[in-house]
């Protein structure tokens, strides 16, 4: 069992490195075309703090601080979200990529969510 979470934990990081680094790669895409800075960097700081939170808990002093980390990752996600959205409208030719992004964003929310809600002794 503890072998088990330990490879789930590895793999979860793994397919955060993964979403940021094809954040960061549709960023540059986006800046070929002239999409505001403001915004790509924006995306770019509340999608890779997701990952960066989840790393960071794994070396916390404590409970409390681990949770602390969880649910800043949590409202990095719903940051992130905001911003893909506001691209999406603003930018329809983004659409199917901003799709896939908000898809892999909401299971990786979900994941995040579900263990806030364990570490709060709420599941």
């Amino acid at each position: 069992m503890k072998e088990e979470r330990e490879k789930f934990k590895k793999d979860f990081i793994k397919r955060l490195v993964k979403y940021s680094v094809g954040i960061v790669k549709f960023a540059e895409r986006m800046r070929e075309k002239k999409i505001p800075l403001s915004l790509i960097d924006q995306l770019i700081r509340s999608a890779t703090s997701i990952g960066a939170n989840v790393v960071e808990a794994k070396f916390s002093s404590s409970k409390r601080d681990y949770l602390h980390f969880f649910e800043i990752a949590l409202k990095s996600s719903n940051e992130t979200k905001y911003w893909l959205i506001l691209i999406k409208e603003s930018f329809p030719e983004y659409i199917a990529e901003v799709n896939y992004f908000l898809k892999e964003l909401d299971e990786i929310s979900k994941i995040i969510g579900a263990s806030v809600l364990t570490l709060k002794g709420k599941k």
